[in-house]
């Protein structure tokens, strides 16, 4: 579980934009700390309320299930927690620190890295945040882009724990956690074999990579 006080220094890996129940097992079986489901229209992950309720019930208990927004409405998110059983937030877009924290779970803040942007400063508008997960900066794209960014530009000695997204693979993931050293990784576009499809294939490789140097 992603959030579990009693889980050791390993580096912990969350697969996001799930749509498959059967791809969500295979996630559980090889290991994943957390799950993401994806509840933003634009995305070719986007999961119906029905979809992210058969999802969630499929891996209840044995995973933190994750469910990913994007400047959602209040109204929208709340029928979502109502429908789908969920035991953390990622917010994606230009969400306010006491917008995230009002609705009473654990919840990421997902922050995409400019090339010149002062990340560490940037991260301090969300002072409450249960973690950080950066990815690359796309204009216009929240996310999902398969592109890295400079992995030297990764913060040291924050508070929070900071998810390492962007670009990752089964042919990179061993370097990216050599490199930069993460609480955890986030992977979604490397583990499809086209987009918004995961395959299970690249699951399994991308977790066998982890395991091999956590």
């Amino acid at each position: 579980m992603l959030f579990d006080s009693s889980s050791d220094n390993r580096v912990h890996v969350k697969i996001c934009g799930l749509r498959d129940p059967a791809h969500a097992v295979v996630a559980v079986e090889c290991g994943a700390d957390a799950v993401g489901f994806m509840f933003y229209q634009p995305s070719p992950r986007n999961l119906t309320l029905d979809e992210g309720r058969v999802l969630s019930s499929a891996i209840a208990g044995q995973v933190t299930r994750t469910g990913v927004f994007v400047n959602p409405e209040p109204q929208f998110l709340e029928e979502v927690l109502q429908t789908v059983e969920l035991d953390a937030l990622q917010f994606h877009g230009d969400e306010s620190n006491d917008f995230c924290q009002s609705w009473g779970l654990p919840w990421i803040k997902a922050v995409r890295v400019r090339e010149n942007s002062d990340v560490a400063s940037e991260l301090e508008q969300w002072p409450q945040a249960s973690a950080f997960l950066l990815d690359s900066y796309t204009p216009g794209v929240y996310g999902g882009t398969g592109e890295a960014f400079d992995w030297d530009r990764f913060p040291k000695h924050l508070k929070q724990p900071l998810i390492l997204a962007g670009g990752l693979s089964p042919a990179n993931v061993a370097d990216a956690i050599a490199t930069v050293q993460p609480w955890a990784i986030d992977v979604s576009s490397g583990v499809e074999s086209s987009r918004g499809k995961k395959d299970e294939t690249l699951i399994r490789e991308f977790m066998e990579e982890v395991n091999n140097v956590r």
